[in-house]
């Protein structure tokens, strides 16, 4: 499972009625193409993946992959809290044809971890496709540990993981204990240099729908050895990525997006737009835009 550096785990694009838009969704795309995204994971978190029906989550995939034409690999989210739901989900979208799913740790039910093995070897037993695991115990109350993922990547087809528990020891863990080619990629965008720094593959990013090409380039600067350079960046990029997640996902990000002209619409209840406190974000994003001017190319 070769996602690039940058995996941008995608907004949905609503109309001004809220519903899922065609066009809307095949220009985000081309955008995110067009600065810095390696690879595309669409249904997530971010997606809003919760408000959308799965019937709807097949037509977005659809357009995706119309959209990529090939460009960058697809990953579709279709992991619940559900196994059954979840197996069916990743047979539809094998169907459209997307590159690999990614699979969230059951969020209510509260799994142990022996249930976490059951629940993501039954649904790997049930494709052909590579799986990403998806670890977020902020919205899913459980933390899958690093043993319980290292004993999953043992399974041929589960290839990395998405850890978004920001434990850098936890991550160092997993790193150690798998092999070469299970990918390990931060679910938070901040932690993105220093999981790189312990040999972590990338970032399941946010932030790269307004900032992947800076991302990009504090990346490169990393590789090429130029580690203060790169530390510098991170340290600038580091309050842009808070301004976007100063309110639930992905409320300030669709915003940002809409203000600076690539639309996507607004999100679905239960979130709600920014309102009152637009100005105060976008005040913010402006000086961190003046800081990323003198530093980025």
């Amino acid at each position: 499972m070769n996602l690039g550096r940058i995996g941008t785990a995608m907004v949905t694009p609503f109309n001004e009625e809220g519903q899922l838009d065609e066009q809307l969704t095949k220009d985000l795309v081309n955008h995110l193409i067009e600065t810095g995204t390696d690879s595309l994971i669409v249904n997530g978190t971010t997606g809003e993946s919760p408000t959308v029906s799965d019937d709807d989550k097949i037509t977005l995939l659809r357009w995706v992959k119309e959209a990529v034409d090939g460009r960058v690999p697809i990953i579709a989210g279709t992991g619940s809290n559900c196994t059954a739901s979840s197996i069916e989900l990743t047979k539809r979208a094998e169907e459209v044809g997307v590159d690999g799913v990614m699979l969230v740790t059951p969020y209510y039910n509260k799994p142990d971890q022996r249930s976490l093995y059951a629940h993501f070897s039954a649904i790997a037993a049930s494709t052909t496709l590579p799986i990403l695991l998806y670890n977020i115990p902020g919205r899913s109350v459980i933390n899958m540990t690093a043993e319980t993922t290292i004993k999953l990547s043992k399974i041929d087809n589960i290839r990395g993981i998405k850890e978004a528990s920001g434990n850098l020891d936890q991550m160092s863990a997993i790193i150690e204990g798998t092999a070469d080619d299970f990918s390990v990629y931060s679910g938070d965008d901040g932690l993105t240099l220093p999981l790189l720094s312990i040999g972590g593959k990338g970032v399941i990013s946010v932030a790269s729908h307004l900032v992947g090409r800076e991302m990009q380039q504090m990346i490169a600067a990393f590789e090429r050895g130029e580690h203060e350079r790169a530390a510098k960046m991170h340290r600038v990029l580091l309050p842009a990525i808070h301004t976007l997640f100063s309110a639930p996902n992905p409320i300030v990000v669709k915003h940002m997006l809409n203000r600076e002209g690539v639309v996507v619409g607004g999100t679905r209840l239960p979130l709600a737009p920014l309102e009152e406190d637009a100005n105060v974000r976008e005040t913010e994003w402006e000086k961190f835009r003046q800081n990323a001017s003198k530093l980025f190319e």
